[in-house]
């Protein structure tokens, strides 16, 4: 489950907002991403994964909330661990043009454009 969006360290991008298959994030007034509706997270760790900053860390207890702090995540180098455990970082790596959740995002988007551009 979500667990920690860091402050110090999000840019404010909203990828978190727009990889998240349950929209469990709002986009916050200053620009930080704000977890809304974290019972909702399936623990897919797409945020994480696409996070370009490791700003995010989500635990790998789907059913737990757990208690988590953020200085121990940081000291432990944990934000953004399940990224660089698939061998992505910081939200890249050679070869995510392949990657299909990345194909799918950008399928989509072209056919909101495309429907932008020729409403009924």
């Amino acid at each position: 489950m979500i667990e920690i969006v860091d402050s110090d360290r999000c840019i404010g991008c909203d990828i978190c907002v727009k990889a998240c298959p349950r929209d469990v994030f709002d986009s916050g007034d200053n620009g930080i991403a704000v977890i809304a509706r974290k019972s909702d997270c399936q623990t897919c760790f797409l945020c994480e994964l696409y996070c370009p900053v490791d700003a995010l860390y989500v635990s790998p207890y789907a059913e737990l909330d757990d208690e988590v702090d953020k200085e121990q995540l940081t000291a432990q180098n944990l934000l953004g661990s399940y990224t660089r455990h698939m061998g992505w970082h910081q939200g890249k790596m050679g070869g995510t043009d392949k990657d299909p959740t990345r194909q799918l995002r950008i399928l989509n988007r072209a056919r909101q454009d495309n429907a932008n551009l020729n409403p009924m």
